[in-house]
């Protein structure tokens, strides 16, 4: 009976300890599908899909989507957040496990000669384990879920800023070729300036003002390479590159602005279904209703040890049986464990409350500021742009007749790039706007698909329709970034 006792025991304890295998995947695969339902489709991680992403760096220009699959793979802190899911993975195996079962032994020693020493041994197991292990299981499980949608989380807000640093790259090349223009502009007026005042045709205060004007000119193309460095070590870091691999370049436009953008009412309902922060909260609440139901329900519950136990008398007899131990709720009847719970339970549903409402203001909000955006770029292309170019072109035509002199040529057209340079701030205000909306709503808008490449450049916006006096128009760009 004692043999068959013990061995019920420990095949019990094996079977029930067998129960919950270590997941053999590390969430990545899991995570990715959350990642490519909204848009976001990572690559397989491996070292052969790096090489190939980094020997594309090298035939053709980033995009904005190469960027962020390479920052999906490489970044060095996307890489420790996954690793992360490991402590998840491992919270999932020890709570489908019951405890070890505790060996004991123990010898008295009698204190009359004669006698053989009391040698007594036990095995008992908490049984307290076997009754929660579903619960626990079942706890465990949710909590590994709610990480994989926390990865998921960050990953798209790791693309979202991938995405934020392609467009300021592009954006920032962009305005170095206007504010070259710019300069351009500027320094052949101050260099004509410079011959009238030799000349004696005007004063010293007219040529200052011209140097003056051409010298801000040369410190915004200064500052615009300064922002073109840093957006470029920017992305380099979220694409996980060291300083000697900034070899890649970029497209050198952005597309236009969409015609139409998503609806207010739409984007709330994307965002509802799509945030993965919010899934992950939401999940918390609900794990921890169901630890409170579990608290509730096992609250006079202690610890119960079953086992079995084996003594040799000092005659050398044997005595062998079962035990049970049982923890009795005489002084504590599990009231601070249901009160704990009931807090933790409160707290998350506050938070959840207000994370839904930040999600809904961060949608609105965004929604407000792409609307802004692409209103201003509209009013630059079919206002201000072509009132400045019927003024450069008016103007050439009273130089030509002799009705207005060369520094008021030279003047209207400095405005008309410094017009195509706000449509390629307000283009690239679009786009961040639009970044940051697809952040709100967690996933990719539903109007990307109509993005288009259609792109008013930089070189085509600075094709003379008017020529600058004593001036080559051509402006040197440098290298592309």
């Amino acid at each position: 009976m004692s043999r068959r006792l013990a061995t019920t025991v420990l095949v019990l304890g094996a079977m029930l300890a067998g129960c919950a295998p270590l997941p053999t995947d590390d969430g990545r695969s899991a995570t990715a599908e959350l990642l490519a339902a909204r848009g976001r489709q990572p690559p397989a991680a491996g070292d052969d899909t790096l090489a190939a992403l980094l020997a594309r760096l090298r035939e053709q220009p980033l995009s904005a989507a190469d960027a962020v699959r390479l920052a999906l793979l490489n970044n060095p802190d996307m890489k420790a957040e996954y690793a992360s899911l490991g402590f998840a993975a491992a919270d999932v195996y020890e709570a489908g496990r019951m405890a070890n079962p505790v060996l004991s032994a123990s010898v008295l020693f009698p204190d009359t000669g004669g006698e053989a020493n009391q040698i007594g041994f036990g095995l008992a197991q908490d049984f307290t384990d076997v009754l929660l292990l579903r619960s626990r299981s079942r706890l465990a499980d949710g909590e590994y879920a709610r990480a994989r949608e926390l990865i998921g989380a960050k990953a798209l807000a790791l693309a979202a800023d991938t995405e934020a640093a392609h467009v300021r790259v592009v954006g920032s090349w962009q305005l170095i070729a206007m504010r070259e223009a710019v300069a351009q502009a500027a320094t052949v007026s101050a260099e004509l300036a410079a011959r009238f005042h030799a000349a004696g045709n005007i004063g010293r205060l007219e040529l200052a003002l011209q140097q003056a004007a051409a010298s801000e000119a040369k410190l915004d193309v200064l500052q615009a390479r300064a922002e073109l460095h840093a957006a470029r070590s920017a992305l380099n870091r979220l694409m996980g590159l060291a300083p000697t691999e900034d070899r890649w370049r970029v497209v050198d436009r952005l597309p236009v602005p969409l015609a139409a953008d998503d609806a207010v009412a739409e984007l709330l309902r994307h965002a509802d279904a799509n945030r993965l922060d919010l899934a992950a909260a939401r999940r918390e609440v609900a794990l921890l209703a169901d630890a409170l139901g579990v608290t509730q329900s096992f609250r006079l519950l202690g610890d119960v040890e079953l086992g079995v136990t084996t003594e040799r008398e000092t005659d050398r007899s044997r005595l062998t049986g079962p035990t049970l131990g049982l923890e009795l709720p005489l002084f504590d009847h599990g009231h601070g464990r249901v009160a704990r719970a009931q807090a933790s339970l409160q707290r998350a549903q506050a938070q959840l409350r207000a994370l839904e409402i930040d999600i809904g203001n961060a949608v609105q909000r965004g929604a407000a500021e792409v609307a802004a955006a692409k209103a201003r770029a509209d009013h630059y292309r079919e206002s201000l742009i072509p009132l400045r170019e019927e003024i450069v072109a008016r103007t050439q035509r009273e130089v030509n007749f002799m009705l207005a002199d060369q520094f008021q040529l030279l003047f209207v057209k400095q405005q008309e790039y410094s017009a195509y340079q706000g449509y390629l701030e307000a283009v690239r205000d679009y786009w961040l706007a639009r970044v940051e909306l697809g952040r709100a709503v967690g996933a990719a808008l539903p109007s990307s698909a109509r993005v288009g490449e259609a792109a008013l450049d930089a070189q085509t916006l600075m094709q003379p329709k008017s020529e600058l006096p004593h001036a080559s128009h051509e402006s040197s760009h440098g290298d592309r970034p």
